[in-house]
């Protein structure tokens, strides 16, 4: 395996998600993740990806926003024998954290991370995983939250990435961005 997809490794995991037209209101065009996660094959092609592009990055954490891109990230922290860290909406963390606010087309919202999740180790290597990039809100708040528990950012993955919303431009700011799937 290399550490891009080719065309066809690209177009399988593409045939696996599942467009539903007008989901969540008239005019947007969902991509249904839930047909990859219950392919055996194509979850385990994007598996064997992301563990072969990051075995050798030296990580310490993934950390993963709330709630799909915890099904990538803690199998990866798993493959890969580091640590996971949930980056959640806010009130859903038990411990002392701390927040980032974000606008969405219709208001704000928080996201939230443990103050310690890290484990206070300065510098402690992270890549950010989720699912899917639009807009690029909550993976902008994201990456703040991160570098403010001084861990350094090496990363953020998108499973997908929206090009025609330009969200990954507010991402490469804060680190390298790399997206399996450009719709």
């Amino acid at each position: 395996m290399r550490k891009f997809l080719n065309d066809e490794q690209r177009e399988e995991l593409l045939s696996s998600i599942r467009d539903i037209p007008d989901f969540p209101k008239p005019g947007i065009v969902f991509k249904d993740i839930t047909t990859l996660l219950n392919n055996p094959k194509a979850f385990k092609l994007l598996m064997d990806h992301l563990e072969e592009r990051y075995k050798e990055m030296n990580l310490d954490y993934i950390a993963a926003l709330d709630a799909r891109g915890f099904i990538f990230g803690a199998p990866l922290a798993d493959r890969l024998g580091i640590g996971f860290v949930p980056i959640r909406k806010k009130g859903k963390l038990p411990s002392t954290t701390i927040c980032e606010k974000y606008e969405l087309e219709y208001g704000f919202d928080e996201v939230e991370i443990h103050l310690d999740a890290f484990e206070n180790k300065e510098n402690a290597r992270v890549l950010i995983i989720d699912d899917l990039i639009a807009t690029g809100g909550t993976a902008d708040a994201a990456c703040k939250l991160v570098k403010d528990t001084k861990a350094n950012l090496v990363e953020v993955c998108f499973l997908m990435n929206l090009t025609f919303l330009n969200g990954e431009e507010r991402i490469m700011k804060h680190a390298p961005v790399y997206s399996i799937l450009d719709i």
